[in-house]
């Protein structure tokens, strides 16, 4: 009992910080959006637009990275993702503190999207399925926790170095952690199902039947507004800034506050998910705290930069539900399947912001107004996540040896 507690508590510290390494590579890029594009020669106009186009790719390369590594997590098993994925995106973040160009840095960005993509959703996978039940929230909480501050520590990194020098210190953290994965254990489940001759890794499963359809895209959906929030609303602070008459707000200082008080919401709501013996019921409170936080986002006029930055901490803490939907996303499906669904429904979502971005353009287009058009995008947003969650199955303390057929 003794050796196999030191199994579970190594699976679990080695996975908060692979998830840690994970969002500090993730959000560097948002962080450093403006001076590294600026050292590239580009004008304040063109950072906006690439920037953009630049955070669109790398989550379009996380949406193809999460359905690659979901495949390879079921046949080939959890700590192949874990391996693969470290490895990927480390050698692309040196990379990327070499480009010269934005063409390479729209390459480079895509590929260690798609290296990112496997950290989080096999990490859970595996503690999800090596922990007893009643241990799952608390552990899904720690490791979204201490994970995101991985952002935090981003954001120090760049006061502290240039742009390049943040990137190879990324990619020296996964080669580091890389040497920490070699004393994991695989995960039982899935050992088990492995020596068995069922269909394993098959992503086609989720749309050829409609029940599991309906439960896969409906953990996508919930998690809308936490990218909503993340790659409109703070991503782009600098912008909204200006329109509410606040000068000066630096969007990577938005992000560190966000992602501080995200980790927060996240330990919260795997302690509270645990009191309330309820996923949905912890969900639909942490989603109403975010709904507040985003009003009072709107309704700043003239104020000062402390207020903004204080909202933002609201809204990381509201957006710690995104740990309600990362668990139901193991939850919800068998071992066969498990590992496919967890790590491409983060993704998925991750992969949705091209998506709001361009929901977000049209809709600013549209009103001609930039606040308008974020906030009738926002609206939208939650309503389409609320309606998901409101016909999901609670899976608090559901049992996990269990096939897909």
């Amino acid at each position: 009992m003794k050796n196999n507690t030191g199994i579970f508590q190594l699976a679990v510290i080695v996975s908060a910080l692979g998830f840690f390494v994970d969002v500090y590579d993730l959000l560097l890029f948002a962080i450093i959006r403006k001076s590294s594009l600026a050292a590239l020669g580009l004008t304040p106009d063109q950072i906006l637009t690439e920037g953009e186009l630049l955070i669109s790719v790398q989550m379009i390369g996380l949406l193809l990275g999460g359905i690659l590594f979901g495949i390879i997590g079921d046949k080939k098993g959890r700590l192949s993702v874990l391996f693969g994925s470290i490895l990927l995106y480390s050698i692309a973040n040196i990379l990327n503190g070499m480009v010269t160009t934005v063409p390479q840095y729209l390459v480079l960005r895509f590929i260690a999207g798609v290296g990112l993509a496997g950290e989080l959703g096999a990490g859970l996978t595996l503690v999800s399925e090596l922990l007893p039940k009643e241990k799952r929230s608390l552990a899904a909480g720690f490791i979204a926790g201490f994970g995101v501050l991985g952002a935090v520590a981003a954001f120090f990194m760049s006061q502290l170095f240039d742009w390049r020098s943040c990137y190879y210190i990324g990619g020296f953290l996964g080669i580091v952690l890389l040497l920490m994965r070699v004393s994991v254990h695989e995960s039982g489940l899935f050992k088990q199902v492995q020596q068995s001759d069922v269909q394993r890794g098959n992503f086609l499963q989720f749309f050829n039947n409609r029940q599991r359809f309906g439960r896969y895209m409906r953990c996508i959906l919930i998690g809308l507004p936490v990218w909503y929030v993340i790659g409109i609303l703070v991503t782009f602070s600098d912008q909204f800034g200006k329109a509410f008459g606040i000068p000066d707000i630096d969007p990577g200082m938005a992000i560190m506050y966000l992602y501080l008080f995200v980790g927060l919401g996240d330990f919260a709501v795997g302690w509270l998910s645990e009191r309330l013996k309820s996923r949905k019921k912890t969900l639909f409170l942490f989603m109403g705290i975010t709904i507040l936080f985003c009003v009072l986002f709107f309704l700043q006029r003239g104020g000062s930069a402390t207020t903004f930055y204080a909202i933002c901490m609201g809204l990381g803490f509201g957006a710690g539900f995104n740990v309600v939907y990362l668990t139901m996303g193991v939850e919800q499906f068998g071992t066969n399947l498990r590992a496919s669904a967890a790590i491409s429904i983060p993704n998925m979502v991750r992969g949705s912001l091209p998506l709001i971005i361009l929901l977000f353009k049209y809709n600013r287009t549209l009103f001609q107004d930039y606040v308008t058009g974020a906030w009738v995008t926002g609206a939208i947003i939650f309503a389409i996540a609320i309606a998901a969650a409101w016909t999901m199955e609670e899976t608090h303390g559901k049992e996990l040896d269990f096939l897909e057929e």
